[in-house]
């Protein structure tokens, strides 16, 4: 009985049992896998890259894209242009430095030549008053010195004209400018070509002809027989057929009759006034250029060989004062004036409006209207370079046709 009484409390106590470890019991979690990236490896260059801040992060086959894209003919003319426009800004800076240097060569000799020929008639004139001895042999001597110095530095002078070499490069840098601006118009808003690589190319070495930065062997004739205007651009310049905006084209293509006869009534005008004037000038001023640099040198000689007879006669120190103050004026007038500046200029003037009258008559001989640039843009960039606006240049082109031209046709210069 007592078992009987034990048993149904051992089983009692058994499931209570079973109950609590049911409670209490905490269901299983289901396992989480976590997949870990596998770190690529890199080599020592890349290393250093990441290191260093530079982390690429372009795929490879992007690199395959661009590469493909390098050997197209468009992305070949356009680093052809972009190194050819290299070239330009480095002619520039070059162009600007040496006619800095130039320019000081025409104002730091003439002072010196200058004040040489000044102290040499001093002494000219103070030895003649002074007795005989060696007072008078020491002066004698420095005077005729300094005169020949002074004669042989006028001869380099007037033979190199500085301050027309000091032009030349000026306008050499503002064409190359110039040329600069075309390229950078070109990469910006056209389509560039083969063709344009190649005229691009001649325009460089046309420029580099007409204005060298070299001395020996390459300098241009400062005294020629006949005065000539400057001639800078390639002599088979292809003609502008391009046009960058091709919306609300015209048939014509902006020409007319009217706008043909425009154009060669002003070709008339500028060749009868502006560039006759201009050769006119420059022959001027060639002849006066040629007297002078002879005169200089000449009268510097003569004052050497009258300080050298100082003392032997009254003529001597006449001869040496005179002749030095006429060389230090002479001297001064050609170089101080800038006469070689001067006729440069005149060159350049005259080469621009020769520039002007080819562009004109080349576009005209074009029969194909199509090739031609757009009439109305041309015309405008005619009135610009004139200096005029549109309605001016028509009422020259109006003069010029009834014989009533009074006028120059630029308004510039």
């Amino acid at each position: 009985m007592a078992s009987a009484l034990l048993l149904p409390s051992a089983s009692s106590s058994s499931c209570c049992s079973r109950r609590i470890h049911a409670a209490i019991q905490v269901p299983k979690l289901p396992k989480l896998s976590f997949s870990v990236p596998k770190i690529p490896k890199r080599n020592l260059g890349e290393e250093l890259n990441i290191r260093d801040g530079f982390i690429n992060t372009t795929p490879v086959e992007k690199f395959n894209v661009i590469d493909d894209r390098s050997h197209s003919p468009s992305s070949k003319v356009t680093t052809q242009l972009y190194a050819i426009l290299e070239a330009v800004a480095d002619r520039v800076e070059m162009h600007a430095n040496v006619g800095e240097q130039r320019d000081n060569w025409n104002t730091l000799p003439l002072n010196s030549i200058n004040m040489i020929i000044l102290a040499a008639a001093t002494m000219a004139g103070v030895a003649a008053t002074s007795g005989i001895g060696m007072p008078l042999l020491a002066l004698k001597l420095s005077s005729t010195l300094l005169y020949s110095a002074a004669t042989g530095m006028l001869l380099i002078m007037n033979k190199i004209q500085p301050s027309q070499l000091a032009e030349e490069q000026r306008n050499a840098t503002r064409l190359f400018k110039q040329l600069q601006s075309q390229i950078q118009t070109m990469l910006a808003i056209g389509s560039p070509t083969q063709e344009d690589v190649k005229e691009v190319m001649e325009k460089v070495l046309a420029l580099d002809k007409a204005y060298p930065l070299p001395m020996l062997g390459a300098m241009l004739e400062k005294f020629p027989a006949k005065f000539e205007p400057a001639v800078w651009w390639p002599k088979n310049q292809v003609l502008q057929k391009k046009n960058f905006s091709h919306e609300g084209k015209q048939c014509n293509n902006g020409w007319s009759e009217e706008l043909e006869m425009e154009m060669r009534e002003i070709i008339k005008v500028v060749e009868r006034k502006d560039i006759e004037d201009y050769v006119r000038l420059g022959n001027l001023l060639l002849k006066i250029n040629k007297t002078l640099a002879i005169s200089g040198p000449l009268l510097t000689g003569i004052a050497a060989f009258g300080s050298a007879f100082i003392g032997n006669g009254s003529w001597g120190p006449i001869v040496a004062v005179a002749a030095g103050a006429l060389a230090s004026t002479v001297n001064a007038f050609e170089h101080g004036a800038q006469v070689g500046m001067v006729i440069e200029m005149y060159r350049n003037c005259g080469g621009f409006f020769q520039l002007l009258q080819e562009s004109i008559e080349a576009t005209l001989e074009e029969k194909d209207l199509e090739k031609r640039e757009n009439g109305e843009l041309f015309e405008m960039k005619v009135a610009m370079k004139l200096g005029r606006s549109l309605p001016q240049l028509r009422e020259l082109a109006k003069k010029s046709a009834s014989s009533r031209v009074d006028e120059f046709a630029s308004k510039l210069f």
